[in-house]
């Protein structure tokens, strides 16, 4: 497989919604974040694709021939090989091996979509803001990242992002500081992260605490 490969510096924009797609990223290093906006201007995101991921928008766009319909921007610098579309086609028409690791790719960046469903349609948004902490903060206690910027990690309002993460601080969970949040109690965190609710017509209406 060759293909060429590529330094890109963290905070670049790969795609954008109507753009053509160049071919296909084997991301060898770094965190490509993948977001979808809607016409209200309130954005979501979709997944992030690490070493071994698939891009779902590109694989869509290379295999239909349509354009991009979300933003793609390197969370931070990113090695990888791009291949033309030609040369996607022709390794993927050749190559087995990289077709199962495509499709696998494929597979599991749908789990992915699953999980963003049930956390956007089905789950309270108290539970939706718990995981997305957990989840941003990895190992560590520390979030770095603005109300704004985890209203679109949860496709939510800046406002219920605010509101939400000072009862978190009231109750002890987070301790809150400009553009950060630590962590203070992982473990009522997720608790409150494994409680599912379903909440028809207003996803971001906390779910209710059950005594």
């Amino acid at each position: 497989m060759n293909g060429t490969r590529q330094t890109i510096p963290a905070g670049t924009v790969l795609f954008r919604p109507g753009d053509p797609c160049p071919g296909f990223v084997v991301l060898h290093e770094g965190s490509l974040r993948v977001t979808l906006a809607a016409a209200n201007g309130r954005e979501v995101v979709l997944y992030r694709v690490s070493p071994g991921d698939v891009c779902l928008q590109t694989f869509a766009c290379l295999v239909e021939g349509r354009k991009y319909s979300a933003l793609g921007v390197a969370e931070s610098e990113l090695l990888a090989d791009i291949l033309e579309p030609a040369e996607f086609h022709a390794v993927m028409a050749r190559d087995e091996a990289f077709r199962q690791r495509v499709f696998a790719a494929v597979a599991r960046r749908f789990a992915d979509f699953e999980q963003l469903v049930e956390d956007v349609a089905l789950t309270g948004f108290e539970a939706r803001l718990a995981r997305a902490l957990l989840r941003l903060a990895g190992p560590g206690a520390v979030v770095r990242a603005t109300h704004e910027q985890l209203a679109t990690e949860t496709g939510s309002g800046r406002a219920v992002v605010s509101r939400q993460l000072a009862a978190f601080a009231a109750a002890g969970h987070v301790a809150l500081q400009r553009g950060l949040v630590t962590l203070t109690d992982r473990a009522a965190l997720a608790r409150i992260a494994g409680e599912r609710q379903r909440v028809a017509g207003n996803p971001d209406r906390p779910a209710e605490r059950r005594p």
